[in-house]
């Protein structure tokens, strides 16, 4: 099944690539490889989810903050490659606000894992980095960044 078929069937539609929130490109390309920024829980109105993980949001909510952020992150793969066919995730690197003590964070960063694990496949499985932050821009709960292989 092909990404795109891959994620109606999922429920789930790709957000238009947004405008960035500061002084930056959502992605950068170099040959093969793209460098994906910081992709943050943004809703379709353009608000953002909010909180620090393990105060106002618990581990259910933190994960589908990090879901919307794999949507996120495939919306910007397909315009860097053209398509979702072409995009080959390699690293991942995850971050939530948590208070202080927070140890779920690899369980939240799975929920997007596991999302680009079921829209690309193998293509899908990636490296990855899972870490608390005291904060993050915006006081939004997960930003979760990529680095991804163009295929020919």
């Amino acid at each position: 099944m092909d990404p795109e078929a891959k994620l109606r069937e999922l429920g789930h539609t790709l957000p238009a690539v947004g405008k960035p929130l500061f002084s930056y490109v959502p992605y950068r390309r170099v040959g093969e490889i793209a460098y994906i920024s910081g992709q943050v829980p943004r809703l379709a109105d353009g608000s953002l989810i909010i909180g620090q993980v393990g105060d106002a949001l618990g581990l259910e909510e933190a994960r589908a903050a990090a879901v919307l952020c794999g949507l996120h992150l495939l919306a910007v793969a397909r315009e860097a490659a053209g398509s979702l066919e072409k995009v080959e995730f390699l690293k991942v690197f995850g971050m939530v606000n948590a208070v202080p003590g927070y140890g779920e964070q690899p369980r939240v960063i799975d929920a997007c894992s596991d999302l680009l694990q079921a829209v690309l496949g193998e293509r899908g499985r990636h490296a990855r980095s899972a870490v608390g932050m005291g904060s993050l821009p915006s006081d939004v709960p997960v930003e979760i960044e990529a680095v991804i292989h163009i295929l020919p």
